[in-house]
């Protein structure tokens, strides 16, 4: 009886070992599967994100459609990023009646004041599209928006200038 004692004297506490070691595996598992959902969640923000300004250039180009002989006052749409839609100099066209010329930077103010507000940091830039060099028949326009990814959203200015590089 002797030797049957001593075998089992080693082997006691292995199935603890057994079950500790399990236990890892299966926190090390879980924290990558949250690790994925996180990324997940990441690339959902920015798919969103995309689509927003995809929107954004569709509301312009609608904006542009609604407006009588806007080819005519394309030259009134030209933005860079840093012009943003408050530094726009435009006529109320809600309350009064405007001419063409003054629709359209009133819907490149309005314009550019909600991509500010629907992306974060959104910033957009309205340019004649290269192929474009006879002043006289542009009919085309280049947009381009950018925005910070995967930042939170502040809304005091002061925070936002302290949070984000302009």
């Amino acid at each position: 009886m002797p030797i049957a004692a001593t075998r089992c004297s080693r082997q006691r506490g292995f199935s603890l070992i057994e079950a500790l070691v399990a236990l890892l595996v299966t926190a090390l598992g879980l924290l990558g599967i949250v690790g994925l959902q996180l990324r997940a969640l990441a690339d959902t923000q920015t798919a969103v994100r995309r689509a927003q300004a995809l929107r954004l250039i569709e509301d312009l180009g609608e904006r542009m459609r609604t407006n009588p002989n806007a080819l005519l006052n394309i030259a009134q749409y030209l933005s860079s990023y840093g012009q943003k839609g408050g530094d726009i100099h435009a006529a109320d066209c809600a309350a009064t009646a405007c001419s063409p010329a003054q629709l359209a930077r009133y819907d490149l103010r309005q314009w550019k004041t909600t991509v500010q507000h629907s992306l974060p940091a959104g910033q957009a830039s309205v340019f004649f599209a290269p192929g474009e060099a006879a002043s006289g028949n542009r009919r085309q326009l280049g947009v381009m928006i950018a925005w910070s990814e995967n930042e939170r959203r502040i809304d005091a200015p002061q925070d936002r200038q302290a949070y984000r590089d302009p």
